[in-house]
């Protein structure tokens, strides 16, 4: 039997550079926002959301809908999405995590 190799833990969100951060908010610029945040707040099913949408593009932008506070809800979902906060414009949100096996985002 063959013994099935364990999944490796997530890597943490990335460590980024002010100049990095503002480079990745200039990509994310054209973008339209992928993710939408309820009233509900940041719930599992859009932390999965982000997640998923992450792996296919590494940079999205998240639109928050009616926030009692985005700050605190956009620090929540970098940290539940081990993404790295790149910005926030109004009440959109621009998170950055590079693909696990083929980035395609040269910092």
């Amino acid at each position: 039997m063959i013994a099935k190799q364990a999944d490796a833990p997530p890597k943490p969100a990335p460590n980024l550079t002010g100049t990095q951060r503002k480079r990745l908010r200039g990509l994310a610029h054209h973008i339209e926002p992928i993710v939408h945040v309820g009233h509900e707040g940041v719930t599992d099913a859009v932390v999965a959301a982000a997640r998923s949408a992450m792996l296919e593009h590494e940079l999205v932008k998240v639109r928050l809908h009616e926030p009692e506070d985005k700050r605190a809800m956009a620090v929540d979902l970098a940290t539940r999405t081990l993404a790295a906060l790149c910005g926030m414009v109004g009440h959109t949100v621009i998170l950055y995590k590079p693909h696990p096996k083929r980035p395609t985002i040269a910092l």
